[in-house]
């Protein structure tokens, strides 16, 4: 036995409300979960501002991480069992799928839109960075970190492996989907993951799908497609989204003019800056976060007081689709709102989302795009969309969805005599 595969003399359990239990079996897999920059994710929601929409969504990327871990090491026992997997890649696997987020900040994806950060890009400088998880990987033998870094970054040599963790049915998207259903108290989430388990088989260095499978493949793929439309790209949701953004956006160009802070935010100058080390990411998570929203209340500038008002307090902007008429009033629009006295750079946002349900590959795309296959009865492959009627009908179908945000209560609030609100709401159509 390996030291990376040195088992604990009693295996721990975790309490899970999505797969009830989950093992953890080796000493270093415990030993992970109990880094600071593991239990970091304790204090990052998985879901961002969805919490503003659905009440239940306060769930971290701590259980989904550790969820992500029960999967694959579920996969793994399975293909053992049918000798359709290598055992000296199980511990790589189970660090990759347990690690898989670690480098994810603050309301992430908000995040990384201001400070151009890269969750995935984080998450392997944590793996082979100065820190407890470097240190602990680096203890199983040379190049280990490395070859855990190479799975989330799409590179390790062992196509199967990364399959596990990032492909268009993967252990990642099985657990979100589930878990993000469940906190969120939807219906349209779920899909009977244990059916894809038991048709999930091997070709080579790929992960296929028996052809009995397919309705539960097809499940998936549209419990996907709804979450994504009806919970991921809920209008309020990111309605929450452009307000966080705006107050990030504010605090930056305040602290860039040489704005002096009642609350100065000093976790965040170095990001500011331009120079933040992977030691002042670590130090930041969400409660860092909101505790400057919290206090920004009381801020001198009125963009910025207004904006963490508008978060804490949950009055969030209100939206009209962006129609083709729109774009060609944005300017009439600005201007309105200038003469209004409401800075359209803050309070008038166009956001857009757009997603596919299911694609095929195209050349010199990766990851996602790889498609389905199915394992036909005479041993060979036949793509997802080639004998699935459901999936065939929304392959390569993408939609997309842009909606403008603005705050209609200071609309509402202008003198009804002048002529610019009578304007703005003639653009709105309000």
């Amino acid at each position: 036995m390996t030291q990376a595969a040195q088992k604990l003399n009693e295996e721990k359990v975790f309490k899970d409300p999505v797969h009830r239990y989950i093992h953890v079996r080796h000493r270093l897999i415990w030993d992970l979960i109990g880094t600071p920059e593991f239990q970091r994710l304790r204090r990052i929601r998985q879901l961002g501002t969805t919490f503003l929409t659905f009440h239940g969504a306060e769930h971290s990327r701590f259980g989904h991480s550790l969820g992500v871990y029960e999967i694959a090491r579920r996969v793994i026992d399975i293909f053992k069992y049918r000798n359709n997997w290598d055992d000296s890649e199980t511990m790589i696997a189970l660090c990759a799928a347990l690690l898989h987020d670690v480098g994810h900040g603050p309301f992430s994806h908000s995040f990384e839109k201001v400070f151009g950060t890269n969750h995935e890009e984080y998450t392997q400088k944590i793996i082979l960075g100065d820190t407890e998880i470097h240190r602990l990987l680096e203890r199983q033998g040379e190049g280990f970190a490395e070859k855990v870094a190479e799975v989330i970054g799409k590179t390790y040599p062992n196509r199967l492996v990364v399959s596990l963790i990032s492909s268009q049915i993967d252990c990642d998207r099985m657990d979100y989907l589930l878990r993000d259903a469940y906190f969120t108290g939807v219906s349209y989430g779920h899909f009977d993951m244990e059916r894809i388990w038991r048709v999930m088989c091997t070709v080579d260095d790929q992960i296929v799908f028996k052809l009995s499978g397919m309705h539960a493949v097809e499940d998936y793929i549209m419990s996907r497609y709804q979450m994504y439309w009806q919970v991921y790209f809920h209008p309020v949701t990111r309605s929450a989204e452009v307000v966080l953004t705006q107050i990030l956006h504010r605090a930056k160009t305040l602290y860039q003019e040489g704005f002096q802070f009642k609350y100065t935010p000093h976790p965040l100058i170095q990001i500011f800056d331009g120079n933040m080390t992977l030691h002042d990411y670590l130090k930041l998570d969400e409660s860092v976060i909101l505790y400057f929203f919290q206090v920004w209340q009381e801020e001198k500038d009125e963009i910025l007081r207004d904006l963490c008002c508008r978060f804490m307090n949950r009055r969030l902007f209100k939206y009209v689709e962006f129609s083709p008429s729109l774009i060609h009033s944005k300017d009439q629009l600005a201007l309105a709102f200038k003469q209004a006295g409401i800075d359209p750079r803050y309070y008038l946002e166009i956001d857009s989302s757009s997603n596919s349900p299911y694609d095929l590959y195209r050349p010199g795309e990766e990851g996602e795009r790889q498609p389905i296959e199915l394992l036909m009865p005479d041993g060979t492959l036949h793509e997802l969309s080639q004998e699935s009627d459901v999936v065939g009908s929304i392959t390569g179908m993408r939609r997309t969805d842009c909606k403008l945000y603005f705050p209609k209560d200071r609309i509402d609030e202008l003198p009804k005599q002048e002529t610019y609100r009578k304007k703005i709401k003639q653009l709105l159509g309000i």
